[in-house]
C-alpha cells in the first residue's frame, strides 16, 4: 500500500497545488487529480483511480476531498491521506472565511467582482476538459454510455436524487455480471479469494473508527457540557454532524437541505446571504460544500453574542471541523476493505457501472454551471414530468462565452498550465469589469 519511493515533500508540493487551484467543484477537481495522480505523476493506475473514485462517490461527503485522501493514503498511508486531505481543503477554507469576515464587516464583496468574473469563465473550461477526459476514459462501451446518458436525464430533468441514481446503477451493474459473468462489458477484472476480513477487523478499522470518532464526536459533548442545547454553537455543531452522515451525492446533494434548514428553522441566514456564500464557495479553490463555513460564519456572528469577528470565527471553525472530521472517517475506515476487494469481479462491475453514471451526473453539474456562467437569468420550468433550466436569451453574456472559448483553446490546445490559464482568465475579466 505504502509507497517509500513518493517523499513527503513532493507529495506535499503536488497535493498542495491541488488545494490552491482546485476551482470549479467536483468535476473540474475529479479531472486535475486524475491528471496528477494517473497521468502525470503515474503513483496510481487508471484502475485503481476509478476503483477509489467509485467508493468515494458512495460516501456522504465531498467526493472529491475525499478521493484525495483515498490517494494519500495508498501512497503514505493514514498520514498521507490526512496530509492529502488537510492540503485539499485547508486553502479554500482560509479563504473563505476571510471572504466571509468581508461579507460580515462591509456587505458585499465588489472589490473582487471583476476577478471572480474572469475565473468562473476559465473554471467553466476547466469543468468541461475534465469532463471530455474522464468520459474518454470511462464510457468505452455502448452499455457504459447507455448508463451514463440515463443518469445525466435522470438527474438533470427529472430530479431523481443522486443516492437512487448511484444505487441503480450498482444494482444494474451486478444483474449484468450476473448474466454475462466474465465477459460482462462491465468489467473483467480477475476475481479475488482471500480478504483476510477477520484481521482487518482486528487492526486497523477499530483504531480508525475509534480515533477519529472521537476527534468528531468529543468536541460536541464539550459544547453540550458549555452551553446546553439551543446555543447557536451547539446547533451547529449538531446540524454539520447530522449532514455529514445524510450528504450522499456531495456538496450540491447537501445545498437544498442546508438551506431550508439554516434558513427556515434556525435563522442562522437569510435566503440571499445562502446564495451570496454559494457564489463564494463557486469561485474559491476547496470543496464546494465549504459553503457550510459561510452559513457557520454568518450564524456565529450574529447570535452567538459575541462580536462579529469573533462569533464568526468560531462559528465557521464548527463548521469545518463537524464537516470535514468525518470525512476521514469514512475514507480510514472503508479504505482498508475496498482495496482488499478491488480485484472482486463483483463489486468491480457494480462500482464501474456507478462510475458511468457519475459522468452522467458530472455533465449535468457542467450544464447548471455553464447556465449560470453564461446567462444572467436561468427559469426553473417545469413540461409535465420534466424540470428544466431555461436561461432567458436576452440575458446572454457574451464577454463570459469569450473568456471562457480563450480558456478552453489554452488548456486543451496550447497545453498552457491551469493555474496560469485561471489567473490570465480572472485578470482579463477584473480588466473588463473596470473598463465597463
Amino acid at each position: 500500500m505504502t509507497d517509500n519511493k513518493i517523499s513527503w515533500t513532493e507529495l506535499f508540493t503536488e497535493f498542495g497545488k491541488i488545494g490552491l487551484f482546485s476551482f470549479g467543484g467536483p468535476a473540474a477537481q475529479i479531472g486535475m487529480l486524475q491528471h496528477l495522480l494517473v497521468d502525470k505523476k503515474r503513483w496510481i493506475d487508471q484502475e485503481r483511480f476509478l476503483h477509489a473514485l467509485n467508493f468515494c462517490m458512495l460516501l456522504p461527503g465531498p467526493e472529491a476531498m475525499q478521493l484525495a485522501t483515498y490517494a494519500g493514503w495508498t501512497m503514505k498511508g493514514w498520514r498521507g491521506g490526512l496530509l492529502a486531505g488537510l492540503l485539499f481543503v485547508l486553502p479554500g477554507a482560509a479563504i473563505m472565511l476571510a471572504l466571509s469576515a468581508i461579507y460580515i464587516y462591509f456587505g458585499h464583496v465588489d472589490v473582487v467582482a471583476g476577478l471572480l468574473f474572469g475565473l468562473k469563465a476559465a473554471v467553466l473550461a476547466v469543468v468541461f476538459d475534465a469532463l471530455w477526459r474522464m468520459s474518454k476514459r470511462i464510457l468505452k462501451t455502448r452499455l457504459m454510455l447507455i448508463v451514463s446518458i440515463l443518469a445525466f436525464v435522470l438527474i438533470a430533468f427529472l430530479q431523481v436524487p443522486f443516492p437512487i441514481i448511484v444505487i441503480g446503477s450498482a444494482v444494474l451493474g451486478g444483474i449484468i455480471y450476473r448474466v454475462k459473468g466474465s465477459k460482462s462489458a462491465i468489467s473483467s477484472t480477475p476475481a479475488v479469494h482471500n480478504t483476510s476480513m477477520a484481521s482487518l477487523l482486528r487492526s486497523s478499522l477499530v483504531w480508525q473508527v475509534g480515533s477519529w470518532t472521537i476527534m468528531w464526536l468529543m468536541p460536541l459533548l464539550i459544547l453540550l457540557a458549555m452551553f446546553g442545547r439551543g446555543q447557536v454553537f451547539v446547533d451547529e455543531a449538531l446540524f454539520f454532524s447530522k449532514l455529514a452522515v445524510v450528504s450522499f451525492g456531495g456538496a450540491y446533494a447537501a445545498l437544498t437541505y442546508t438551506a431550508q434548514q439554516a434558513i427556515e428553522l434556525y435563522g442562522w441566514l437569510d435566503a440571499g446571504e445562502m446564495l451570496t456564500g454559494l457564489g463564494l464557495a463557486e469561485t474559491t479553490p476547496g470543496p464546494l460544500i465549504l459553503v457550510l463555513l459561510f452559513v457557520g460564519f454568518v450564524g456565529g456572528a450574529k447570535l452567538s453574542g459575541l462580536t462579529a469577528m469573533v462569533g464568526g470565527l468560531l462559528g465557521g471553525m464548527i463548521a469545518l471541523w463537524f464537516t470535514f472530521v468525518p470525512c476521514f472517517l469514512w475514507v480510514f475506515a472503508g479504505a482498508p476493505f475496498m482495496e482488499r476487494l478491488r480485484q472482486a469481479q463483483w463489486l468491480s462491475a457494480m462500482l464501474s457501472a456507478v462510475t458511468a453514471a457519475v459522468v452522467g451526473v458530472i455533465a449535468n453539474l457542467s450544464l447548471w454551471l455553464a447556465l449560470r456562467v453564461f446567462f444572467g437569468h436561468v427559469d426553473e420550468r417545469r413540461f409535465g414530468i420534466f424540470h428544466v433550466s431555461w436561461p432567458q436569451l436576452d440575458s446572454i453574456d457574451f464577454i463570459a462565452i469569450i473568456i471562457a472559448a480563450l480558456s478552453a483553446i489554452a488548456l486543451s490546445y496550447l497545453r498552457w498550465s491551469m493555474p496560469l490559464v485561471i489567473f490570465i482568465a480572472a485578470i482579463l475579466g477584473a480588466m473588463i469589469k473596470l473598463i465597463a
